[in-house]
């Protein structure tokens, strides 16, 4: 940014305003546009006709060394009037914050800015919102707040301006969070670009966000660079990353959410590698990999031709020391060789040729070939990798989606991972889909449009480098003997092995206030290996209220994944009390997050009767029935394995609640807002809090507050004191529960 010089010197910084005289006068001196770069802007006293200064997008750069963060925001405006428009920033910011740099282009008062306290930056934002009538800043109520000085934007001009501050992280034994106050409302739609560079003090294990999707380039051990994919740039909310400095080769950290209501809270256990491989650990575990390729008469044409290809790129870029088989199957299995083979060149050319003879006839005998390819001896002590490949629907054989399940979880001797892929539309993706997650694996699908051998290739190039396999963790007590209680619920139940580049983040509940201790026991660099972490819960925080959400979404998952799979076989009716039991809890616990399904969606459609709630019941029992335990194929079943793949791994928040519909064609909604550690339900006009929707004895207020009075800005506080105040910065009436009273609150709409 161009900048005159005689601007980027003589930067005021202001401590604190000492009195509410003082920032009343504040107030009344603000300009006519108000620029929040983590809300949207606000106007005053402009005409109806004018046009209000806009935020076009924003630009963060943040240095975070140590415990040190410097962020550097460079936000774009526009003034599409014709008239000069003055404008200045009102920046909720990190405690302890302070100024560097206030810039602005073109010419004007020398630029200032000052940093207020948090609670005056409170009564700063009290009179703003009672001025312009909207509640948006309640959010960062006991934020601490800068305020620049007056800078123009030019009739039909823009105008950049740039703001530095410092602040010190907090840490966590080896865990730095850093945190860039955000809006969480969903008008918030500004395009963000952010930029981290992370210099450790010692090599950087894992980076990890639950707000946003990052992409990561390491520059070396303790220096990473952090940006946010290009998907994530309009999502809302805080800005969040955590990072984990190597202490032991396996390195974690517990992030806890305290609630009373189950006696303890819930976790989100991290987890990261070393920081850096040399090529002789990426080769420590030897990987055995097993080709199973459908060529029933379906396959013929081009699927099988790039089946073909992709399989002998697989075995060209095995090392010398991994072993390999080939297995094809149609109306009987047949298998290269009848145990795996070593990769030497003798090998490999007799494969060549086996893949080249490979032709399409017959049907489709899963059955028969998952048994092939489970039962073989392995070559030594390698890590089993089957990539299962078809086309279609089981056919001949065993063809019961039961006796296939049960032949992965119960007659899998060698515990071989078995990654499926199902190529088209007309294969069975609950059967295929279960096959993965029962051998600790995943499923894939390759689309009519996609190219097979780039498919299953970024498979398989995922797969490359194990690290740490066949991880097992237990929960200890300080002695070190195991604990039972101390934990539920921890998903996902079985831990998958971790590749070069993979972190873990696990989730789950915890039981009592005492140090919570947990073993990793696995197969690390080809040694078995064991790792110890005992984690204090005094940092519990309700601020940390993703936890809990993110624990929500990857259990609604694996309750629909258990309706889904009753499906098959033409098995459990919807009217099984059993399945009864499971839609009731994927209700309770999506209305209570905020977290919306394909199956659900109609709790976000504008007349729902959210408050019938036997009539929600009702219709997501038609909705689960219709739509996860009907179809078995079909795009209209291919659609529902990516939702439910991407929700059972969620790491990060579904603000908007994305998914994709049977056309694969991407749904979201703005009738739902997840905020703080609450959820929204917008319906007829009134937003209400989702814990009520299961209440409808309790939908009903107890008082009700109108804006702006004395007694709303009482109730902000004490909302603020449970980190909850964002929950009365909707606009229009909202029905929320507070200290046992339900309490409806008229906010402009």
């Amino acid at each position: 940014m161009k900048v005159p010089s005689i601007y980027r010197f003589g930067i005021l910084i202001v401590l604190c305003v000492t009195s509410w005289a003082a920032a009343q006068r504040m107030v009344s001196s603000l300009a006519d546009n108000i620029i929040i770069p983590q809300s949207r802007p606000l106007a005053f006293r402009i005409r109806p006709d004018i046009k209000p200064v806009q935020i076009t997008g924003v630009k963060a750069t943040v240095a975070l060394s140590g415990q040190v963060a410097i962020t550097t925001l460079d936000v774009s405006l526009k003034n599409d009037t014709g008239r000069r428009q003055e404008a200045e920033v009102i920046m909720p910011v990190p405690n302890g914050a302070v100024v560097q740099g206030f810039t602005f282009e073109g010419a004007g008062k020398e630029p200032t800015a000052q940093i207020l306290p948090a609670e005056e930056a409170r009564r700063i934002y009290n009179q703003i919102v009672a001025q312009v009538r909207d509640p948006a800043l309640l959010e960062f109520i006991g934020y601490n707040l800068i305020r620049s000085s007056v800078f123009p934007v030019e009739p039909n001009g823009t105008q950049t301006i740039r703001l530095t501050y410092e602040h010190i992280v907090t840490v966590d034994g080896n865990r730095y969070d850093y945190v860039l106050p955000r809006s969480e409302s969903l008008e918030n739609n500004i395009p963000w670009d952010i930029e981290v560079t992370i210099k450790g003090d010692k090599p950087i294990s894992t980076v990890y966000s639950a707000s946003h999707s990052l992409e990561l380039d390491r520059k070396s051990a303790d220096k990473m660079i952090v940006t946010l994919k290009k998907s994530s740039r309009t999502d809302p909310g805080a800005f969040r990353l955590s990072y984990l400095v190597e202490g032991q080769a396996i390195t974690a950290s517990l992030i806890c959410y305290p609630d009373p209501e189950i006696g303890g809270g819930y976790f989100l256990l991290l987890a990261g590698l070393p920081a850096e491989l040399s090529q002789a650990d990426r080769s420590a575990i030897k990987r055995e990999v097993t080709l199973v390729i459908d060529r029933s008469g379906s396959m013929r044409g081009q699927k099988l031709e790039q089946t073909k290809e992709v399989a002998s790129q697989i075995i060209d870029a095995l090392e010398t020391d991994e072993a390999f088989n080939i297995i094809t199957y149609q109306n009987v299995a047949e298998a290269f060789s009848d145990t795996p083979l070593m990769c030497n060149r003798k090998n490999v050319r007799a494969a060549w040729d086996f893949i080249d003879a490979i032709r399409p006839v017959g049907g489709t005998n899963i059955y028969d070939a998952l048994n092939e390819a489970l039962r073989q001896k392995p070559q030594g002590d390698r890590l089993g990798l089957v990539l299962f490949l078809t086309d279609g629907l089981p056919t001949v054989g065993k063809t019961r989606e039961t006796d296939i399940r049960a032949l992965v979880a119960d007659y899998n001797p060698y515990k071989r991972r078995v990654f499926s892929f199902g190529v088209g539309v007309d294969v069975n993706a609950p059967l295929l889909d279960k096959i993965a997650e029962l051998s600790r694996a995943t499923s894939c699908y390759v689309l009519p449009e996609e190219d097979v051998e780039v498919k299953v290739g970024q498979v398989f190039k995922r797969l490359a480098g194990p690290v740490f396999a066949e991880p097992v963790l237990k929960v200890r007590d300080r002695e070190g003997d195991k604990a039972p209680g101390r934990t539920a619920d921890i998903l996902p139940a079985a831990i998958p092995d971790l590749f070069d580049g993979d972190q873990l983040v696990l989730l789950g509940k915890y039981i009592g206030d005492d140090p919570l201790s947990f073993q990793f026991k696995g197969n690390l660099l080809g040694q078995k290996r064991s790792f110890n972490f005992t984690f204090n819960l005094d940092q519990a925080s309700t601020r940390n209220a993703f936890v809990p959400r993110l624990w929500a979404a990857r259990k609604i998952a694996e309750l629909i994944d258990a309706v889904r799979q009753a499906g098959g076989d033409n098995g459990t009716d919807i009217s099984d009390l059993k399945i009864k039991e499971l839609i009731d809890e994927i209700v309770r616990l999506s209305t209570e997050h905020g977290i919306l399904t394909e199956y659900t969606s109609f709790l976000a459609r504008e007349g729902s009767v959210i408050d019938d709630y036997a009539a929600v019941l009702g219709e997501a029992e038609v909705m689960l029935h219709n739509r996860a335990m009907r179809p078995r194929s079909g795009l209209e079943s291919i659609n529902q394995s990516y939702n439910l793949g991407a929700q059972k791994h969620a790491s990060k928040l579904n603000y908007d609640n994305s998914y994709l519909d049977i056309e694969m064609k991407d749904v979201t909604f703005d009738t739902v807002q997840q905020i703080n550690d609450r959820a929204y339900f917008k319906n007829r006009g009134q937003w209400m809090e989702g814990r009520l929707i299961n209440q409808p004895e309790r939908q009903k207020a107890d008082r009700t507050i109108e804006f702006g009075t004395d007694e709303f800005f009482e109730l902000a506080g004490k909302l603020a004191s449970q980190n909850r105040q964002g929950s009365i910065a909707l606009r229009g009436e909202i029905l929320l529960e507070m200290e046992g009273q339900i309490i409806l609150i008229r906010n402009p709409q």
